[in-house]
């Protein structure tokens, strides 16, 4: 049996994930959030008013983890944490106007990240790509 580590899917995967998340922190840096923050940041731009467990299904972390970005995600004054109306055990998360604006700022830079990361690929082999990668993980429910 020949194996190579440098020609494994999951290894490639996860080393292009590693230096897209580093690239994405440096440009984010000057705002002081993370790509585990600016997940979370994403999905409430798209939906607010949703709980943690919602949102920790979202961006496919662990409670735990999705509670300590939302931390300090308050304590940075971009979201605030109002009690659910229906489940008195569970509370919904909003963005709060300072979170909401950050969205002109950090969307164009993930955009260029991402054209930067797929230049001289065709687009329509980009959409292939993703829909191969979604297939990938489907596939392994």
């Amino acid at each position: 049996m020949d194996f190579k580590l440098e020609d494994s899917l999951g290894f490639i995967l996860n080393k292009t994930n590693t230096k897209l998340k580093n690239k994405l922190l440096q440009r984010f840096s000057e705002y002081n959030v993370t790509p585990e923050q600016w997940s979370v940041l994403s999905c409430l731009w798209a939906q607010e008013g949703i709980t943690p467990k919602e949102l920790a299904d979202m961006i496919f972390k662990d409670k735990p983890n999705t509670n300590r970005i939302l931390e300090k995600l308050e304590i940075k004054e971009l979201i605030v944490r109002k009690p659910h109306p229906v489940d008195k055990r569970a509370y919904q998360i909003f963005l709060t106007n300072h979170g909401r604006a950050l969205r002109d700022e950090l969307v164009p830079k993930a955009m260029q990240l991402i054209e930067e990361a797929t230049m001289g690929i065709e687009k329509q082999k980009v959409a292939e790509t993703i829909k191969l990668l979604n297939q990938i993980y489907d596939n392994l429910d």
